[in-house]
């Protein structure tokens, strides 16, 4: 099995980048009790603004959500996870996905039913945490190009997503794995949020403290390319424009765009922040102004950053996760 499922504040905490710091023990508490107040607080503050603008440069594709909109999708994947699937809070959730924004959708909607999320990271990964026993998940969600490998552990369900475009479905369905694209649509758009675990006030606190030291605001745009395997994929991705009011511009198989391409894309998207999962050399590139972020030091002018200081080692090794 070359995958191991660690739980999702292991790697906010662990590896090389202590993702968020050690939060000040002056710090106010978090604002919010857990995800799901979070989200609610978002949609009644700005339901027509984008949240997400997701890009995938193997297949040109962008997409664009506002929070009502990505709201009705953690409403349905929430109802998916109880109704169809039988969860209840305290259950496991194992994802093993890319940076996408059904991702984003995917746990944001765990959390929301007061589910204990487990990621999915290279085994070899240092730092992270003991791995859940694959019969401790209730499901996991996993690309198509890795059901093999989910089939082999023995969980009790799988979802499986295609990651095409405009949420296409699988290419080859397989016999037992549920097709999200197939089985997420029918799903009521309302969900009544459970009582959140009290874990999820310490995420909300982590990200909050991150979002405080990067003076994000709802008129900041986050560049990144991080997966949830990430300290960046969780931090800037979901939880650093949930508690500040940011949005964020999420970028799949970037590697393979030229600076100058996506120096285009900042100025058009009106970027205002990029964090440390975008390569060095590409971020060096990027229109003066934009500044970057990393989870436990202080902002600085973006042409000071290096090449080497702007990916950290955890994100480097998992970026395309």
């Amino acid at each position: 099995m070359d995958v191991r499922f660690v739980p999702a504040p292991s790697i906010l905490t662990g590896g090389s980048v202590p993702a968020g710091g050690s939060v000040p023990p002056d710090a106010p508490p978090a604002r919010f009790p857990g995800v799901a107040a979070a989200l609610a607080a978002r949609l009644a503050r700005d339901p027509a603004r984008p949240m997400i603008t997701f890009y995938d440069d193997a297949t040109g594709e962008r997409v664009e959500f506002s929070t009502t909109t990505l709201d009705n999708w953690v409403a349905k994947t929430a109802n998916l996870l109880g109704d169809t699937v039988g969860l209840v809070p305290g259950d496991a959730v194992g994802v093993d996905l890319p940076a996408h924004w059904t991702t984003c959708v995917i746990l944001l909607a765990a959390w929301s039913a007061g589910l204990e999320v487990r990621v999915a990271v290279d085994p070899a990964a240092p730092g992270t945490g003991t791995g859940t026993a694959p019969d401790e998940l209730g499901v996991v969600f996993v690309s198509e190009d890795r059901v093999e490998i989910a089939t082999g552990l023995g969980v009790d369900e799988i979802v499986a997503l295609s990651l095409r475009p405009l949420g296409g479905r699988l290419r080859r369905p397989v016999p037992g794995v549920l097709d999200y694209a197939v089985e997420v649509p029918p799903h009521g758009d309302r969900y009544a949020a459970p009582p959140p675990p009290a874990g999820q006030a310490e995420l909300i606190r982590v990200a909050e403290n991150v979002a405080r030291r990067a003076g994000l605001g709802p008129d900041d745009r986050i560049l990144t390319a991080a997966g949830p395997a990430t300290p960046a994929g969780l931090l800037s991705a979901i939880l650093l424009p949930l508690v500040s009011g940011a949005s964020v511009v999420l970028c799949r198989n970037l590697d393979g765009l030229e600076p100058a391409a996506l120096a285009r894309r900042a100025d058009s998207e009106r970027i205002t922040v990029v964090d440390w999962s975008v390569p060095g050399p590409l971020a060096a590139a990027l229109p003066a102004g934009i500044r970057p972020i990393s989870p436990d030091g202080p902002v600085s002018p973006v042409d000071s950053v290096s090449p080497v200081d702007s990916v950290s080692p955890v994100d480097a090794r998992a970026r395309q996760r």
